[in-house]
């Protein structure tokens, strides 16, 4: 059998809660690579074993949206790692408290307005939906930063990554390489808010196929000819690629269309007719924005506590010290 001890390595590290695994087999002691995002170090913490999969892990000292995390030992996920790695892997998860809704895929060709969209989105409701930031070994266009609008990073370092399977999806799109990092997606569910992802046709038909439960959008011009004018008025691009990237505009709006990835197709002829058919889709049309701010306050490791499961929702009943007899919910 194995025993996964979770925190107290004693190696100095303060970046995360460290994780080792014992093989009562053979005696030995395994340091396993570790994926997902990392929770904080903390005060202490407290583990329950959820199914032979999972183990959830209650952490001291932190915020009400910072405690709850899962650790992935024997998932599907964590076992095709484990064969493209050749060795032990473990993945941490953060719990998102209350329901969580779907992330949304947006896809459409260039220079439809899939980013003022989601722009447009972002700026309305900041508190609600977070932007997965995509990686990209293109060169940057004037005025985009790194980090905010990609990961801009090297053709060999993407590939790497891509072997060792930290991409969700990936393609070659005139010439370079655009991806979703799994990690880019947790980074948005982690911080409580439902995912935006912006990918083109090919990456949507990878995302339909994993396990990632989405809405499909795709935004269609009104006319090629529309599109043209919009992708000439960028004047970021030569003669030549402005061709290609209409010859594969072509392609992807007939796949978009008839391919059977997409649940919805909007068409962006007038910008905020699109933007107001968009939030109808995703359930926010009428919805007054939200300003919520997590509680900075941190949480004691509690009394006594139960844990619950059901379907895919843990409910956690925890006696505080600062409670008495009261019980709080997470």
């Amino acid at each position: 059998s194995t025993n996964f001890v979770i925190g107290g390595l004693n190696d100095g590290s303060t970046s995360s809660i460290g994780v080792r695994i014992y093989e009562k087999s053979t005696g030995k002691w395994v340091i396993p690579t570790v994926l997902g995002t990392k929770p904080k170090p903390c005060k202490g913490h407290s583990a329950v074993l959820l199914s032979e999969d999972q183990i959830l892990i209650i952490t001291r000292g932190s915020t009400p949206d910072d405690c709850i995390w899962f650790l992935e030992v024997n998932t599907k996920y964590v076992k095709e790692q484990k064969k493209v790695l050749g060795t032990e892997v473990v993945a941490w998860s953060k719990g998102v408290r209350g329901d969580a809704e779907k992330p949304v895929v947006i896809s459409g060709p260039s220079g439809v307005g899939k980013g003022t969209l989601i722009n447009m989105l972002m700026k309305e409701f900041p508190s609600m939906c977070g932007f997965s930031v995509s990686h990209t070994t293109r060169a940057p266009r004037d005025k985009e930063k790194n980090g905010v609008h990609y990961h801009f990073t090297e053709r060999s370092v993407m590939e790497k990554d891509i072997k060792y399977g930290k991409f969700l999806e990936f393609a070659s799109v005139h010439g370079n390489l655009y991806g979703t990092s799994i990690e880019a997606v947790e980074a948005v569910a982690d911080s409580g808010k439902r995912c935006i992802l912006d990918i083109d046709v090919q990456g949507a038909r990878s995302v339909r196929a994993s396990s990632l439960d989405a809405i499909f959008i795709f935004i269609c011009p009104p006319s090629m000819k529309e599109l043209e004018e919009r992708l000439r008025a960028r004047g970021t691009e030569t003669e030549e690629q402005i061709l290609k990237r209409l010859r594969n505009a072509e392609a992807e709006i007939e796949q978009g269309k008839s391919s059977g990835i997409f649940d919805h197709i909007l068409y962006n002829d007038n910008l905020e007719e699109c933007y107001k058919n968009l939030k109808g889709l995703l359930g926010l049309d009428g919805i007054a924005p939200t300003n919520y701010k997590p509680s900075p306050r941190g949480i004691d490791l509690p009394l006594d506590h139960s844990v619950l499961k059901i379907d895919n929702k843990i409910l956690i009943n925890c006696e505080t010290r600062e409670s008495g007899n009261g019980s709080k919910n997470l």
